[in-house]
């Protein structure tokens, strides 16, 4: 199954914010419902929004309006979401075949999305065999939000290297955090783990590190939304504490991205973009408010784990050790 995908003259995608309990899909046929797909999360996880993007673009050649029009729409799409780098770099890429007719642009669109499988089930193999060398027995992993299948087009990119050391036989278990405020991990990523059979439990982002203190992980990996040049990584709010964890303990922190996360414009992660969600969804959790009327909130999607915290980032083209002094 895939989480997003192109039919003939639009794009379909889930809606992840109805899962688990239901699986339904949103037909997308103009620019102003992917970018709303995009802002509300219906369409998530840093290479799907990448994707989703290009259709975007797609999407504005498609009607006929012209190159203006298309660069226009094409600035607003890149926009939608800040901190993942992976949807302005989609949109750049896709916007390059404008010239070449709208044709171009859909066909280049659509490259992207298989190219998406590719480089994800490249870099979980990479990722799997890494690990393996690292603990040299099978392993107990801890994770946090969704970078599985749903958070790319169909293979992902941590959760990818969970999926391939589960079918290499080198995988014992997985500790999934909740992810608060939009339970990600609980919603998501346990989807995915009961849908391939891997044994896992679900821990809430607070007990997180004192998992990990407690010896009951091997290894943490993550995904990531951009990466500076310095190694430094954003990734989803509650991240950070898992990397301090992780070095106290001494077991590795792997982050698992394609190499499109990489951001060397990007010095390090003092300069990448924090985006701030709406308070509502910490002030309350669903439709429901849980804090008294009169209290406000804080709500950072992101933050940023050093590089020195970071053993391992692994790409479909390499492994780069930023705790050892190695830059992408």
């Amino acid at each position: 199954m895939r989480t997003i995908e192109w039919r003939g003259d639009h794009a379909v995608l889930i809606d992840q914010t109805r899962l688990p309990q239901s699986v339904e899909w949103l037909e997308v046929g103009d620019v102003d419902t992917m970018i709303g797909a995009i802002q509300r999360l219906a369409v998530r996880g840093a290479p799907a929004i990448g994707v989703a993007g290009g259709f975007a673009v797609a999407l504005a050649a498609l009607t006929g309006r012209g190159p203006d029009h298309v660069r226009t729409e094409a600035e607003r799409i890149a926009a939608a979401r800040p901190t993942a780098v992976n949807l302005s770099w989609a949109v750049r890429r896709v916007l390059a075949h404008l010239d070449d007719g709208a044709d171009a642009v859909v066909a280049a669109a659509v490259e992207l999305a298989e190219e998406d499988v590719r480089t994800n089930r490249a870099l979980a193999v990479r990722g799997a065999e890494l690990l393996e060398e690292l603990l040299g027995a099978p392993a107990r992993l801890h994770t946090h939000c969704n970078a599985g299948g749903l958070a790319c087009v169909e293979w992902g990119t941590a959760l990818g290297i969970v999926r391939a050391m589960h079918e290499r036989g080198s995988l014992v278990s997985v500790t999934a955090d909740e992810t608060r405020p939009l339970l990600q991990g609980a919603r998501l990523t346990a989807f995915e783990l009961v849908d391939l059979g891997i044994e896992h439990r679900i821990v809430v982002d607070g007990a997180g590190p004192s998992v990990i203190s407690r010896g009951l992980a091997d290894a943490v990996v993550v995904g990531a939304d951009r990466i500076a040049a310095n190694g430094d990584v954003a990734n989803k709010i509650g991240t950070y504490p898992l990397a301090l964890a992780a070095a106290r303990a001494g077991i590795p922190f792997v982050v698992a991205a394609p190499e499109s996360t990489l951001d060397l414009g990007t010095a390090s992660g003092d300069d990448i973009e924090i985006e701030e969600r709406s308070p509502d969804e910490v002030l309350g959790v669903g439709a429901a408010r849980v804090a008294p009327e009169g209290s406000s909130a804080m709500n950072p999607a992101f933050d940023v784990t050093p590089a020195d915290l970071v053993t391992a980032i692994v790409t479909e083209r390499r492994v780069i050790r930023p705790a050892a002094g190695e830059r992408p």
